[in-house]
Formats: C-alpha cells, structure tokens, sequence
C-alpha cells in the first residue's frame, strides 16, 4: 500500500528551486567554524553577515555521503529502533514545558496543567516503556525543576534507568552534550560499543526562515565522537516562518534540511541523517500553529516522497491533533494524519503525547495514540488469500442454516485476522452502561493508572548506576 501526491516532475522542481534558495540568499549559520568548513567546502561565504550560499555540487556531495540506514538500540539491545529498511517507528514526545495532571492520575481530579518536573520524566518513560508499539521512548517532560545547562544529562540519566528501549529527550549544547556521551558509554560499556549500538540521537533544528541554531551545530562536534545519526527537521510554517503556499513551505523546508545534511557531513563525513520533512500550517484566525489539519497530511506525505527521493530514512509529524484532549477531534485528527503518513511510507512518526500543539504533556493522548497505532498497523498487516483461509471446505460443511461460531477454522483464524482493541467501546449499550458508561478520556486515563501500578521496567546494573550517578555530579558542578 503506498500513497502518493507529487509526480517525479513536481519533486524536480521542488528540488531546484531549494537549490535556488541555497545558493541565493543562502542559510545564516551564526558558527564561525562550520563557515570556515563550508569556505573551504567551496561555499561563499560572508562573514559578516554570518551568511553561507551553497553552490549545487556541496549538496550533491553531501547527500552521497551521508549515511541512509541506521539502527537505535535500547540497553536491551534486541530493542531497536531502525530507520531506511522499510520499517515504521514511533516516538512519544522529546519533552514539553508543560506537564498536564489528568482523570485517572494521582495528582488530580479534573484536568489541569503545571511545569514540568523531573520525576515526570521518570513517570512518562515507565509508561512509554510498557507502551510495545512505543519503540522510542521520548522523555516527554522538559523538567523545570533542574537547570538548563545540565537538564539533559539529568534526563537521559532518568530515562536510561527507567526503559530498556532506546530514547530521546532534547540535546541543549555542546557542554553538556560532553557529558551525555559519558553517559552513553557508560550504558554501552565502551566509546566503541556507544557508537556501534547508539542509544539515541540528538536533533537538528533549522530555524526558518534559512537560519541554524548555534547551539544546535556545535554540539554535533561532540555527538560526532559516537557518529550519532542525525534528524533534521525544521518546522516551517506555511504564511508566518514560510510563504503562504504549501509548494513554497515545501521549497523551503527542503533547502534548510539539504543545507543541514551539509552541516553533518562537513562535521563527519558518512554520519547517518534522517530527513525530518515537519512543515506545519499556520492559522490566521488564532494565530497558532496547526498540528492536524488536512494541510498536515499532504505537506507529509509530499516531504516523505522527496526525502525517499533522496533515499534517505523519513520523519513525519503526523499523529497528532490540535484538540487538549483525547476526544473525537484527536481521534479524527490523529488517526486521519497518521495513516496518510504510513501510507507514504515514512520511517517514524511523532512525537506522540502532545496536549495540543505543544500545550503540555498527555499522558492519556499517549495511550489513545497508541490505541490509532494499534488500528493502523493491523491494516498495514492486510490479509493473506489461500487455500486455508478462503475456507471453502468449512463453508460447505457449515452449509446454508448452520453457523461459524463453533467452527474449528473460526477458532484457528480469528485471532489472526481480528484486531482487538484496548481502549474502543464495541459492548452493547447496556454493557456500556454497567461497566460505568465511559468516555474515550476516562478509559485512557484508567489505562494509564492501571499500566504505571502494574509495570515494573528493567532495571539498570548497580555499577553502572552509580558511574551515572558520579557523571551527572560531574555535570552539575562543572555546569550548573
């Protein structure tokens, strides 16, 4: 099953003109050294405008060497992540400002919402951890209540001894960055065994429009120690960081991540990439990023197709929804966006767990996601035609008055080809009724209390967290 919006003229022209954008006016890398990188790379090079304009042959080079398949494992190895072979990932949400306490949770009745804190980090991760379609675990919490120049150290820290899957949490700068590779190889055993099987990657967010984040270039010079792949992904939006035309959003967004793959490779040449095609639309009524509207589903499927033309691995946000709760509009959304994106065939989709367009963590969203994975995957499973399951011998036996129900080839397949779900109401109405009458809301956040008292993750070696307990001193005082 594969769905399709451009024709291979329409992605050639996309490709051009972004070539055109790169060459003039070119990107804004404020990063002295990765200017003085791309000079002798043969860019032009303005200095003083911190101003970078790459000629066609440095794009063509850099989308050669980059690598195009790689694998992220869990401490437990045979968790794993892999990205460019065909194979569909998802990840909760990296981390969000705001924490949302929901029906079902310890803290809170009715819904409402508060900074995130650490221990949060360690909540969601537990779930993500019991969650089997989650197969990247994001730290979901952007914890307040630990400083900046050191919070990542403290949330892969966290995260690493609550899930045996891989993880992700969001990079802050090249300082700290130093110490979570110790703390990579501390969990691998070795530098060596760190960058054979990485636990994570960091991210690389353009800034459009046609601008790089300083922090974010300089801390690939320290992940590039691991040759820890890279995602690109810059959120243009279409009228407000981008024009107001999805061809031109698209254009744009494909010249700030080409740019960024030259970045990678004129850091370590052969680094893995992964094209991060997340253009969003914007809305003039409220002046708010749109995370699922229809505009949503074709800018991803159109900037899956280019990154495969390239054939590079894909990330896609899709799966998410504007609504604060998992109601019908996150259903529709999530569920409408998220399969478009499976049918293009993107590598992973995400981040999944969003209250909202970034209005805080959800827990409860997390599982009602998890549930749209379920029903999606099951019909990317289809169905097998044979001999067997056509059935025509059980059909002439059961014969016109007589039933399947007790049939040995009902009992042997329909485990098979049913889906069953965890959260769904299928029950006759009076069932509904005498088991409470429940909201899609009130069941997640059931699921979610029912899952955080009942699983119990894998937990780290002594040793090993006591030397990641010795690194995060080392951060905290170097740092904080």
């Amino acid at each position: 099953m594969q769905l399709s919006i451009l024709s291979k003229a329409q992605i050639g022209r996309i490709h051009d003109a972004s070539l055109s954008l790169l060459a003039a006016p070119g990107v804004r890398i404020p990063h002295a050294d990765m200017r003085r990188r791309f000079r002798e790379a043969g860019a032009d090079v303005n200095d003083d405008a911190a101003l970078v304009q790459i000629p066609e042959r440095l794009v063509v080079w850099a989308l050669e060497q980059a690598g195009k398949t790689f694998t992220l494992y869990g401490r437990d190895r045979a968790k794993q992540a892999r990205y460019g072979v065909g194979e569909r990932n998802y990840n909760s949400i990296a981390g969000e400002a705001f924490w949302v306490e929901e029906p079902g949770g310890s803290e809170a009745d009715t819904t409402q919402r508060r900074y995130a804190r650490l221990a949060d980090v360690v909540t969601a991760t537990r779930l993500a951890d019991a969650l089997p379609h989650i197969n990247l675990v994001g730290a979901m919490a952007d914890p307040a209540d630990v400083p900046p120049p050191y919070r990542c150290v403290a949330v892969a820290v966290e995260q690493l001894k609550t899930t045996t899957k891989p993880i992700q949490f969001w990079w802050h700068d090249r300082a700290s960055a130093h110490y979570v590779v110790e703390v990579l190889t501390a969990v691998a055993g070795s530098e060596e065994a760190a960058a054979q099987f990485p636990l994570t990657y960091p991210f690389l967010e353009p800034i459009s429009p046609l601008k790089f984040p300083y922090d974010g270039i300089d801390l690939l010079y320290e992940t590039a120690r691991l040759n820890l792949p890279v995602p690109i992904g810059p959120m243009a939006q279409v009228g407000a960081t981008a024009p107001g035309t999805l061809a031109g959003t698209l254009a744009q967004e494909n010249a700030e991540i080409l740019a960024g793959i030259c970045i990678t490779q004129l850091i370590r040449p052969g680094v893995p990439v992964c094209y991060g095609g997340i253009p969003h639309a914007f809305d003039m009524r409220t002046t708010q990023l749109i995370f699922a509207g229809p505009e949503q589903a074709l800018m991803a499927v159109a900037m899956t197709e280019i990154g495969k033309h390239y054939g590079l691995p894909v990330y896609i946000n899709v799966g998410l929804t504007d609504s604060k709760l998992p109601d019908a509009q996150a259903g529709l959304e999530a569920g409408m966006t998220l399969l478009c994106g499976v049918l293009a065939g993107a590598d992973i989709f995400g981040h999944l767990g969003i209250a909202g367009v970034d209005q805080g963590t959800s827990l409860s969203m997390l599982v009602m996601q998890h549930e749209i994975v379920g029903y999606i995957e099951r019909i990317m499973q289809g169905f097998e035609i044979t001999d067997e399951t056509l059935g025509l011998d059980v059909v002439r036996e059961v014969g016109h008055d007589g039933t399947f129900l007790d049939s040995m080839h009902t009992f042997h397949h329909f485990r098979q080809e049913l889906w069953f779900p965890q959260l769904l109401d299928r029950h006759y109405w009076a069932n509904w009724m005498e088991e409470g009458a429940t909201s899609m809301h009130e069941r997640c956040g059931e699921m979610v209390a029912r899952l955080l008292r009942e699983h119990v993750p894998l937990p780290l070696a002594p040793e090993v967290q006591r030397e990641l307990g010795l690194i995060l001193d080392a951060a905290r005082r170097h740092l904080g």
